[in-house]
C-alpha cells in the first residue's frame, strides 16, 4: 500500500521555535522544507520590520502560497514553518493543500519573549509578540489534525515527541 505524502505545518507564535522544529522534522523524515517567512511578500516583511502587525488581508495570499507549496507533488511530503495563528488560517491552508497535519508549539509568553530577545537578525520584532498572542486561536479538540507540544523541553525531545505522535496517530509508516 502506498503511503500518501506527509504535509506538515509547524505552527505557533513568533519565537516559539517553528523554523528549528520544521528543519529538524524535515531532516528526520526526509521531507522538503520551507520557512513560511520566506513566502511573505516584501511589503509584509517591511511592515513587520517596522513593528507593524500584519492584518488578515496581508496574510491571505501568503497562506495560499503555503497551501499550494504543500499541495505540490512530492514522494515523501513537505513541511512548512508557519504561524497559522487563527483557525481560519488553518482552514485556508487545508483548503489549498488537502490533508495537513499541524504541529502546534505551545508556550508561555514570558518564555517566548525571552527567546525573541536572544535571537539576532530576524525581522519580527519582539514588540509584536503581544499581537501574535492576541491573534492566536489555539487549536480546539475538533481539529483532529493537530499535535500539541509544549516547548519547555529541549528541541531534540520535542522532535522525538512529534515523531512519536506522527507515527501513532497520523502516519504509521514514519
Amino acid at each position: 500500500m502506498n503511503t500518501p505524502p506527509l504535509r506538515l505545518i509547524v505552527m505557533g507564535v513568533s519565537g516559539c521555535g517553528k523554523s528549528t522544529m520544521a528543519a529538524a522534522l524535515s531532516e528526520s523524515l526526509n521531507l522538503d522544507m520551507v520557512d513560511g517567512d520566506d513566502l511573505h511578500l516584501p511589503e509584509s516583511v517591511a511592515k513587520m520590520r517596522a513593528g507593524i502587525a500584519l492584518q488578515d488581508l496581508d496574510r491571505w495570499p501568503w497562506l495560499d502560497r503555503i497551501g499550494k507549496y504543500l499541495a505540490q507533488e512530492h514522494p515523501r511530503g513537505r513541511v512548512v514553518a508557519c504561524s497559522a495563528l487563527k483557525r481560519a488560517y488553518r482552514d485556508r491552508i487545508r483548503d489549498q493543500a488537502g490533508d495537513v497535519c499541524f504541529v502546534f508549539l505551545d508556550g508561555a509568553v514570558d518564555l517566548i519573549a525571552q527567546r525573541m530577545r536572544q535571537r539576532v537578525g530576524h525581522y519580527m520584532q519582539p514588540d509584536l509578540l503581544d499581537s501574535q498572542f492576541l491573534a492566536l486561536e489555539k487549536p480546539q479538540a475538533d481539529e483532529t489534525d493537530v499535535i500539541r507540544l509544549p516547548i519547555t523541553e529541549p528541541v531534540h525531545e520535542i522532535v522525538a515527541q512529534a515523531l512519536q505522535a506522527l507515527r501513532s496517530r497520523l502516519h504509521p509508516a514514519i
